[in-house]
């Protein structure tokens, strides 16, 4: 009589294969620049894409290298989908030389760029390039996912039409988060906000607002810059200055103390990237309030 193998061994089969190689992967390996990105593409790959992020919680990607054992996964990557920091530039090189199949996708493609701005100009001028921050806009992450999925399609397209179930979706999402935050931000129209990072540009872009940075160009304010900063700020009125946790908060501090005002932490940089977008605009609008 024939018997049914007992169902730990089937336990223990599927484990084996699994972690045989070549067995049990993601169709497409994702590499992406920070956090907000994996998200991103977390949820226009479903299931089919692994992603990895190279700037961990807590990095700052303008002072970021990658570790040689991040270099050695970026060898067997399908795609690389690039911001345009700094460190981008002085890396792909030497991984596409080693891994010349890796695509590489720029999420700058098809987006109006904001510049980077330096000292002296809220708005900003070209200083080294243009504002890398591209996700802070869900608008502007609307138009990044969908370029990531015509660009696993290309490379996967046995699974393009789940890709583009995916987008719709994310897109669905994204618009529901743009409409709640540009209600929450209305009232707040032309106003200025004080940033110690200048990470919220295309944020204040979508939203009709002007952020004001402390740092910028990667250099903090000397004291004439300082002053002139604190004499602006209680000018409009202004006793908030956001900060990043991947920065240290001293100037923040300082110039805070100098308008009577308070340090409050917000980060572009994370994960749970609807949460950051809305956790920004309540903060805006208590800032407003006080």
């Amino acid at each position: 009589m024939h018997r049914h193998p007992p169902t730990r061994a089937i336990f223990l089969l599927v484990l084996l294969l699994a972690a045989l190689p070549g067995l049990g992967r993601a169709a497409v390996r994702v590499f992406v620049t920070v956090q907000p990105q994996a998200w991103l593409a977390e949820r226009v790959g479903g299931d089919v894409v692994g992603v990895e992020t190279l700037v961990a919680p807590g990095q700052s990607p303008h002072t970021f290298e990658p570790r040689p054992h991040q270099v050695e996964q970026l060898m067997e990557a399908d795609l690389f989908w690039r911001t345009g920091m700094p460190f981008e530039d002085a890396w792909l090189g030497k991984i596409r030389a080693t891994n010349p199949r890796m695509a590489v996708l720029d999420a700058r493609e098809g987006i109006d760029l904001l510049p980077e701005p330096h000292h002296g100009d809220d708005h900003g001028h070209v200083h080294g390039g243009s504002d890398p921050h591209l996700w802070t806009s869900p608008r502007v992450a609307k138009r990044m996912a969908a370029g990531l999925a015509q660009a696993l399609a290309r490379i996967d397209p046995a699974h393009s039409g789940q890709y583009a179930a995916n987008l719709a979706r994310l897109t669905a999402d994204l618009d529901a988060l743009d409409r709640e935050i540009a209600s929450t931000l209305e009232p707040l129209r032309g106003r200025r906000f004080l940033v110690f990072h200048p990470a919220w540009g295309y944020f204040a872009d979508a939203y009709g607002l002007t952020q004001v940075a402390v740092e910028r160009g990667g250099k903090e304010p000397g004291p004439k810059t300082l002053a002139q900063l604190a004499d602006d700020a209680r000018r409009s009125g202004i006793r908030t200055v956001f900060v990043q946790p991947q920065f240290s908060q001293r100037i923040a501090e300082t110039l805070a103390a100098g308008i009577g005002g308070r340090v409050v932490v917000l980060d572009p940089l994370a994960k749970d990237y609807p949460e950051s977008l809305r956790a920004a605009a309540r903060a805006l609008a208590e800032a407003e309030s006080r």
